[in-house]
């Protein structure tokens, strides 16, 4: 990978279970939780008794030289040397979306090579050692305990809190502090050890330390795998909930040694899947494309959490990391859905459960669809707009969302049975749609950063894919008179919006009161895949050209007139709508050059400067599934 990533990956499961480096060197600085607080993982090499540091920062350590970094969909992969040997050093999540169980399991690989460099054999020890801090919102917070879980031929340590107060808080900025942490190898002469320490306040830590010897005398493998069980997962309308991969009963125990005995096969479906996203990227745009999605797909899908709900089905929730905290919120999803209607829709209505549900109860009293569902993990009814007060609603865009992602789900699977038994709350969102949507009032969109505005164009055409959503879902179940119906009404909402958005050089405003302003019309990339062609071809040719020629900075397209931000995700999918192969990657090269340059070292913000390339605010966000929209467009739905 040409690109330096802002970010690198290294343990990707879930929004509490995240570990990055955010250095040029893994062992350059601590690894960091992706909020940037210290979940600190070491590694060292003993090479004939004399230690060198691959992983971390310690006080006068030897460090080895690193000379290579290479980041795929699903490893990053880091080459070391000294004088003595070379080492490779491989962190893999097998985050494979077709299997939900694999997907959903806690265990993430390190893997390590040694070989000799100077051409004789030398006595190696690879040791993993992990702070008891993973299993903390802040370290010493509570004391720890460890205990040694190792028999034949599988060394296996934990530590976690002594007091387990599960599901205990709700928030943002905040790590998961009950559960286990788990530290595995199933090599034979493993051996894991913890070691204790008293903080000034009594509070009892320890960190664990699994070391693997190996022989250079040929290529010497070491595996580890690093775990995580939270007992439960999610709070769930006040019931908590197993995370998926518990459904059959499996322990975590049981799972880790799963694990370790499938990394040779899973490795290889890793490798495989890899390779078959950059090669079709590539195909779509091109390497940088390629890159900025092998970066972005296990941040994309670790910002969630699989569970199942007590009905049986899946439920797929995300976190809004550093946005507001929100969990399973209809405006992260409807972004996000572009990489799992490509790999697994059945994840997309794990998104979609938990609104209807919540749309469902008596406390929702609108005829539009509710935001989120609560605060992660505690999904519990909607946090935004403290509920139910009307002053920060998204109405047209949340059943917006919901219409587009329902259609686009029954399309994906060719199948409309989930739209079915949604059918009453789908129907009544369309309805406020052809009410409300045409000329939407004083009101947030997704973008809620830039605060209210009225008569929002993007926002109208939002309104316009919704009522064109219900028309598909109407045809896929046989209402074709129904259908009809719907897709004339959008068809007139079309007209009016051409007429009323239109700017005198060809292009389109952000306000329909707004003349000369302008926006990214990232909502009318559905007409697009849907192929309803209700906007006539040509209708935003002007509109991509001013993109880049008038609206960009040298590090992407300003979101619209109001500021100089951007959105990676609506980027990408206003690239989309450029008719040519050429102005697509011209506007996503400068995506890749505002990760590659920027000073902000978090994992991949969704929302920075066009101009300086810096942070505005939100990281590791699940929206970057959205970058996948191009090739969703041309794999087709």
């Amino acid at each position: 990978m040409n690109l330096r990533a802002p970010a690198v990956p290294l343990i990707t499961v879930d929004p509490y279970f995240s570990v990055w480096s955010m250095a040029d060197r893994l062992n350059e600085s601590d690894t960091l939780h992706w909020t940037g607080k210290p979940h600190r993982m070491t590694g060292t090499a003993a090479i004939d008794g004399k230690d060198y540091l691959f992983m971390g920062d310690t006080p006068n350590s030897l460090k080895m030289n690193q000379t290579n970094l290479n980041i795929t969909a699903l490893s990053s992969s880091y080459r070391f040397e000294c004088d003595e040997i070379q080492l490779e050093v491989t962190f893999t999540t097998p985050l494979l979306l077709d299997d939900l169980k694999l997907m959903s399991r806690p265990v993430s690989y390190i893997y390590t090579k040694a070989s000799s460099k100077d051409g004789k054999n030398h006595h190696v020890t690879i040791t993993i050692t992990v702070d008891d801090e993973l299993s903390q919102n802040l370290k010493y917070e509570f004391p720890t305990e460890y205990t040694d879980l190792s028999e034949p031929a599988f060394a296996c340590g934990r530590v976690g809190s002594k007091t387990q107060r599960i599901l205990n808080a709700a928030g943002d900025d905040l790590r998961i502090n009950w559960g286990y942490l788990y530290l595995a190898s199933n090599h034979d002469q493993a051996s894991v050890t913890a070691t204790a320490s008293t903080h000034a306040y009594g509070t009892l830590n320890h960190t664990l330390a699994l070391s693997i010897p190996l022989d250079t005398e040929q290529n010497s493998e070491g595996l580890f795998a690093v775990a995580y069980d939270d007992i439960k997962s999610i709070e769930y309308f006040h019931e908590p909930l197993n995370a998926y991969w518990k459904k059959d009963g499996q322990t975590i125990e049981e799972a880790i040694q799963q694990t370790l005995s499938e990394y040779d096969s899973l490795s290889k479906k890793c490798e495989l899947f890899s390779s078959k996203l950059v090669q079709d990227a590539t195909e779509s745009g091109n390497e940088k494309y390629a890159e900025l999605l092998s970066l972005a797909y296990r941040q994309a899908i670790a910002a969630h959490k699989v569970c199942v709900d007590p009905s049986g089905d899946v439920l797929f929730i995300s976190k809004e990391n550093f946005s507001n905290g929100c969990a399973a919120t209809v405006d992260v999803t409807y972004p996000s859905i572009p990489l799992f209607l490509l790999y697994n829709p059945e994840l997309v209505k794990g998104m979609l459960r938990p609104i209807f549900k919540y749309a469902s109860m008596d406390v929702w009293h609108y005829d539009f669809a509710p935001h989120d569902v609560g605060t992660y993990p505690l999904l519990n009814g909607q946090v935004y707009s403290h509920g139910t007060c009307p002053t920060w609603q998204m109405p047209v865009e949340e059943c917006g969302n919901m219409l587009i992602c329902m259609a686009a789900v029954a399309l994906a699977e060719k199948d409309v049975s989930f739209a079915q038994e949604n059918w009453s709350h789908l129907e009544k969102w369309c309805q406020y749609l052809i009410d409300n949507g045409v000329d939407p009032d004083n009101q947030l969109c997704t973008d809620d950063f830039a605060g209210h505005l009225a008569h929002n164009c993007n926002l109208s055409i939002k309104a316009i894919m919704g009522i064109a959503s219900f028309s598909i879902l109407n045809r896929l179940a046989g209402n074709e008179e129904k259908a009809e119906e719907l897709l004339r009404i959008a068809g007139s909402m079309v007209d009016k919006w051409l007429a009323m958005a239109a700017n005198e050089d060809g292009t389109f405003r952000l306000a329909f009161d707004q003349p000369g302003s302008f926006s990214m019309k990232y909502n009318a990339v559905w007409d697009h895949i849907f192929g309803l062609n209700l906007f006539p071809q040509d209708t935003f040719k002007t509109e991509t050209k001013a993109y880049i020629e008038k609206h960009s900075g040298p590090y992407g397209l300003m979101l619209d007139s109001r500021n100089t931000y951007t959105k990676s995700d609506w980027l990408v999918w206003s690239a989309t709508l450029c008719d040519n192969k050429e102005d697509f990657t011209t506007l996503v090269d400068r995506l890749w050059l505002a990760y590659h340059e920027s000073e902000s070292r978090v994992p991949m913000t969704d929302f920075y400067s066009a101009v300086t390339a810096k942070i505005e605010s939100f990281q590791n966000r699940s929206v970057q599934g959205g970058l996948f929209m191009k090739l969703l467009i041309d794999k087709g739905i």
